[in-house]
């Protein structure tokens, strides 16, 4: 199953805050009161004024991320840090093989990244996305890392991310519908005749 994630993650009140006036900002819900944006070439246009720009090449550690961090588009993201850490984190996976990249803004200046993994190899705290997380303040939970402890696993690309946005999902979404069929399917070993299956609620 493939995954890609191109987006600013940041406490969900700076954010709101800075998009409020914004036609293509979206914010989506995780969790630990941090929110994503995600980043779509009508925010970037709304954004910066002029379309977004790609990296005609794969990306890599000279070249860490698929969208080109204008100047326009960096200097937007260090203003909104002076209210507090804002992180761009790129992401793609397909058939087991991928690469992620993040960069973390604050006080006005970029103090982490661009960094760039693919291979995976250090210590799970260390990835890209992880440790940047750790720098907005993420904090350890019963999940195994940053990235699922916020729920940065729950939507597999920015159309989901952009539905999620606009339903007003939480980021215990896909839980709660989890309980609700084990509560579901509870009642029905009590009360013969109604039907249950998980395909009902939409989980895998």
């Amino acid at each position: 199953m493939s995954y890609q994630l191109s987006a600013v993650v940041a406490d969900v009140e700076l954010l709101r805050e800075q998009t409020a006036d914004l036609d293509h900002a979206v914010l989506a819900a995780l969790r630990q009161d941090f929110a994503l944006l995600p980043v779509t070439p009508q925010l970037v246009q709304e954004l910066t004024g002029g379309l977004p720009d790609f990296a005609p090449a794969e990306p890599s550690a000279a070249q860490p991320f698929e969208l080109v961090l204008s100047p326009a588009l960096d200097g937007l993201l260090a203003r909104w840090s002076r209210q507090g850490p804002v992180a761009y984190l790129e992401a793609e996976f397909a058939g087991g093989l991928g690469r992620q990249a993040a960069a973390v803004w604050l006080h006005g200046r970029l103090t982490f990244g661009p960094r760039y993994d693919d291979s995976f190899a250090a210590p799970r705290p260390d990835w890209p996305i992880n440790a940047a997380l750790a720098r907005l303040g993420a904090e350890p939970g019963r999940w195994i890392d940053p990235f699922a402890e916020l729920g940065l696993h729950l939507e597999r690309n920015t159309t989901g991310w952009l539905t999620h946005g606009r339903r007003g999902l939480s980021a215990d979404y896909w839980d709660e519908l989890a309980e609700e069929w084990e509560e579901q399917q509870s009642g029905d070993q009590q009360q013969p005749g109604r039907l249950g299956a998980v395909g009902d609620w939409g989980i895998p």
